[in-house]
């Protein structure tokens, strides 16, 4: 079979195929349903499609994010479709590890630097299954009520510690990514005792489903569960919305033993890709 472009009238197809593989498909759907094809915006989507269900959808933000649910593939058509993005600028890769791992090889991406190159184990959690710790003392708030300063130092510092970016670029990129926070009112604070203690936000979302991602507590107050009440707050105002079901990824043991105290149960592996130079062609 051959790769074909995909329209506005595949959009419901796209929609009903990424939704049977939700676990590890969030970020293209929420791409889609928020910016939709061939758009301006730099997370609007460029998709191909396999077949006229379809039965796989590869896809690049403008922004040079790869984002493919091709479960099914052969080696001669991932092949393909890395062929269709040649020199279009490459910010990196997130996909079902399996997958990810067979177009890196594929498309001849293993030898190209990444600041963040990484296969994480899933979780999924039925947020009727929620497991709340105790909140004394403790307030979710919007980021918005964060002084912007301490917002940005702290991706600022996540960028730098779980992604390796360079200071100089992370500095960048972290106002950057605090100002589409505060525009989508996709992250929370934490507050205890009227102190900031911890960052939490869900970077991709649908009414029925969201993913968390960007936690963040500051070294010094690391330890005391203020991460895993973040999200489990978020959670319980994400279920109040109307939410019923949350996934994720753990870059670490120790998020990932926070995640499964608050109900989480592990679901699969995700690779996160990150290349250390984004406008460099594919």
């Amino acid at each position: 079979m051959t790769w074909r472009v995909a329209t506005d009238k595949d959009v419901p197809l796209i929609d009903a195929f990424l939704s049977k593989h939700i676990q590890t498909s969030m970020f293209p759907l929420a791409n889609l349903r928020d910016h939709g094809l061939q758009a301006a915006h730099p997370r609007a989507l460029n998709a191909w499609l396999m077949g006229g269900e379809p039965s796989a959808v590869f896809s690049i933000t403008n922004e040079g994010m790869v984002l493919p649910q091709c479960p099914d593939c052969t080696d001669t058509e991932l092949s393909d479709a890395a062929d269709l993005i040649r020199g279009h600028q490459l910010f990196g890769l997130a996909a079902e590890a399996t997958q990810a791992r067979r177009i890196m090889r594929l498309a001849g991406w293993e030898g190209r630097p990444a600041t963040l190159n990484s296969d994480e184990p899933g979780f999924s959690l039925d947020l009727d299954k929620l497991v709340l710790p105790d909140d004394d003392g403790a307030e979710l708030v919007p980021l918005g009520a964060l002084e912007r300063t301490i917002a940005e130092a702290w991706r600022e510092n996540y960028l730098i510690e779980a992604m390796d970016f360079a200071p100089d670029r992370a500095q960048e990129q972290a106002k950057k990514d605090i100002a589409a926070y505060l525009d989508r009112d996709s992250h929370r604070a934490l507050l205890i005792d009227g102190q900031p203690v911890a960052m939490t936000g869900f970077n991709a979302r649908l009414p029925e489903i969201v993913q968390i991602g960007g936690v963040y507590t500051p070294p010094k107050l690391r330890g005391q569960g203020h991460a895993k009440l973040a999200v489990a707050l978020h959670l319980l105002e994400a279920r109040n919305a109307g939410a019923t079901r949350a996934v994720l990824f753990a870059a670490s043991e120790s998020a990932a033993r926070a995640y499964i105290a608050i109900g989480f149960q592990p679901a699969g592996r995700y690779s996160l890709i990150l290349f250390t130079n984004p406008e460099d062609p594919a």
